[in-house]
């Protein structure tokens, strides 16, 4: 049984990873990967530690930035081991599985990770959902890339395999996609800083703060029409641009 699930790592520095990641992906029915800005990439060693997996590496999407690679995803989570102070919201691998398959009816999801020596950075927080966290020996937390793939591959197929997937439950309105989102926030950010609101000294704090708020919100793509509407509508620009008064 297909997993219809993207796995997305970012700047993977080892091939041997990536072609594990590959074999981990297809015992658990992922078929999905997309690589963004490999360091090695095609790579002998990832084809030999894919182990029959080289279908997976084959159909692999090579992407420059993770929006391209996240685009066309209504549901996108990050895989973390470092539990940063802003307040995201995390979860356990199995609570994880059970939300992506809640979402997947209506959504393309996608699961974002980068290598264990540098974590996802803000800027990959501010385009998820939710965090995903694997609780590993508080004295001993090394996972590598691999091995997180793995274990939330298995956990999506041990989800897929209970009742209460095969259900289709609750079944709603699609999220707006990555991209919408992103379009949404560059329009918001570049409002803001021509209305003065975002001041430059604390820019980054704030748009990760906009960022978090809005994926909380999980606006569908008919609300972010509404409020690309009302940002426009708010831009200073166009009372000075001749379509208004000054």
């Amino acid at each position: 049984m297909h997993i219809p699930v993207r796995i997305v790592l970012v700047t993977p520095t080892h091939p041997g990873n990536i072609g594990a990641a590959a074999r981990a992906m297809k015992t658990m029915g992922l078929s999905d990967l997309a690589l963004v800005a490999p360091k090695h990439f095609p790579s002998e060693e990832a084809t030999a530690r894919a182990s029959g997996a080289g279908d997976v590496l084959d159909n692999a999407e090579v992407t420059a930035t993770l929006p391209e690679a996240i685009g066309d995803c209504g549901y996108v989570v990050g895989a973390s081991a470092r539990l940063r102070g802003s307040k995201w919201p995390i979860v356990d691998p199995r609570t994880c599985a059970e939300s992506i398959w809640r979402h997947l009816p209506d959504n393309r999801v996608a699961l974002v990770m980068r290598p264990e020596h540098s974590g996802l950075s803000n800027d990959d927080l501010g385009r998820c959902r939710e965090l995903v966290h694997i609780p590993t020996n508080p004295e001993f937390g090394s996972l590598n890339l691999a091995m997180a793939v793995q274990v939330l591959c298995y956990e999506l197929r041990m989800c897929q395999l209970s009742s209460s997937v095969a259900s289709g439950e609750d079944r709603g309105v699609p999220f707006a996609s990555a991209a919408e989102l992103e379009g949404f926030h560059e329009h918001l950010e570049r409002v803001l800083a021509a209305a003065g609101f975002l001041h430059p000294v604390h820019q980054k704090q704030l748009r990760l703060k906009l960022r978090r708020l809005f994926q909380r919100a999980r606006p569908d793509h008919n609300e972010i029409n509404i409020l690309r509407g009302i940002v426009a509508a708010l831009d200073p620009a166009r009372y000075t641009d001749g379509r208004g008064s000054a």
